[in-house]
């Protein structure tokens, strides 16, 4: 595993701590909207996505939920990376095929398992919008009790706004210094007009001083 994992490497820190807030907040939306199914993405390339998606499966985890995080960015996938889990199957595989097994790792986590992406497809948009996925999706929900999937970022393609309609909530990443405000705006509008719903935003690389990871609810 990787050092991305602060929840894990150090996780007393004032990082890991923001994670675990975030998952409060998230815990709290979920009383009156239940968040079973979660789509964690960005407006663009490199804002910190995955890493958000896998310290949250863990902290997650710890607070002993089912959690099955999913590598649904198909075209630069990076959370088998993070994990230290085989690539050769994956998600893709089980969409073009679909007599193939869905491959779920587990993780040196407990209760925190994992489905890479797989070799890269020719078509993934066609497979991320397609009824296969949704079955898929039907039966992850049966296996665990928060299912988190990483998408490509919005601006980029539109992988991530199809798969967005699928499930029951978006949590859109913005890097600090990094990520222009206009993107931002551009990736909400995507949202709003395939009618996604939006529950929140998380800023990385933020001053130490106000919390590296904080969560605003839309």
């Amino acid at each position: 595993m990787t050092a991305n994992l602060i929840t894990l490497t150090d996780a007393q820190s004032p990082r890991a701590e923001a994670y675990r807030s975030l998952r409060t907040n998230l815990d709290f939306y979920s009383l009156e909207n239940p968040l079973h199914t979660l789509l964690i993405t960005s407006a663009e390339p490199e804002d910190d996505k995955t890493t958000v998606l896998a310290n949250l499966g863990v902290i997650s985890a710890q607070g002993g939920k089912r959690v099955i995080l999913v590598d649904a960015d198909l075209r630069r996938p990076k959370l088998h990376e993070v994990f230290g889990v085989s690539n050769e199957r994956g998600l893709a595989t089980a969409l073009v095929d679909e007599h193939a097994a869905l491959p779920i790792f587990d993780t040196e986590i407990a209760n925190l398992r994992v489905v890479p992406a797989g070799p890269t497809p020719t078509n993934p948009a066609d497979l991320l919008a397609s009824a296969r996925m949704d079955a898929i999706i039907a039966q992850l929900k049966e296996q665990a009790d928060v299912v988190l999937f990483d998408a490509a970022p919005l601006i980029a393609v539109t992988d991530g706004a199809l798969l967005a309609t699928k499930v029951d909530g978006v949590l859109l990443v913005a890097r600090a210094g990094h990520t222009k405000r206009e993107f931002v705006e551009r990736a909400k509008d995507v949202l709003a007009k395939v009618k996604a719903n939006l529950v929140g935003s998380v800023l990385t690389n933020a001053a130490l001083d106000t919390g590296v990871y904080n969560y605003y609810g839309k």
